[in-house]
């Protein structure tokens, strides 16, 4: 049988043998200081605290650990996606400077065949060409005509069917004279012997409609 003393300082009543006997602790042994009883109280509220704080930064370090480990894997991702850029970018600036260098020359073959079309296509009667060649090179593509002629009228009627086409510009005549030319049947004429200078000129594109080098149909081009 257990007794327990409920009276500190009392007297313990007669039992049985043989019992175990318990008692409370005697309250007046704790000090009734309230500096003492405060300053406990503030020592367990700061150790509760600081035990707290310990366990919130250890979260908040293992999360900010798994933000860096993300943050790194997305830098690492976000690098190899700027290095394919910049290599398709210069792959695509190659092949754009590649496409203008074709597409310049593709251009310029267009000079000639203009050139001695619209020459063709301004003959007069009675004159024909013995020479056409190339004399400069630069923004206008310069060339100069030799020929001979029948008469002036010739020379002049095709001197002005040259200033009317959109593609010469500039003609001027650079000499003439008048020779002696045998004649496929023999005989002997006196001829006009001319030359001519003038400058292939590209009309303005509102005249034209051609299908360029890539891309589908415009308005403008050679």
């Amino acid at each position: 049988m257990i007794e327990v003393n409920l009276l500190p300082g009392g007297k313990k009543r007669p039992g049985k043998s043989g019992g175990l006997k318990l008692s409370l602790p005697d309250l007046k042994a704790f000090p009734a200081d309230p500096f003492i009883i405060g300053a406990v109280l503030v020592g367990i509220t700061s150790f509760a605290l600081v035990g707290w704080w310990y366990v919130g930064m250890k979260d908040r370090n293992a999360d900010l650990t798994v933000r860096l480990a993300e943050a790194v894997q997305d830098s690492a991702d976000f690098h190899d996606l700027i290095e394919n850029n910049s290599t398709l970018q210069a792959r695509q600036d190659s092949v754009a400077q590649k496409v203008d260098i074709i597409q310049e020359i593709d251009a310029g073959r267009f000079v000639w065949p203009h050139v001695l079309d619209e020459i063709a296509r301004a003959l007069p009667d009675f004159l024909w060409i013995t020479a056409l060649q190339q004399v400069s090179v630069g923004e206008f593509v310069e060339f100069r005509i030799d020929g001979r002629a029948g008469n002036n009228i010739a020379v002049t009627t095709f001197w002005d069917a040259l200033e009317a086409s959109p593609f010469v510009r500039g003609v001027r005549l650079i000499s003439t004279e008048q020779a002696l030319e045998v004649m496929p049947n023999g005989d002997d004429q006196v001829v006009i012997v001319f030359t001519l200078e003038a400058a292939y000129e590209q009309p303005p594109f509102d005249m034209l409609e051609t299908v360029p080098l890539f891309g589908a149909s415009t308005v403008g081009g050679n």
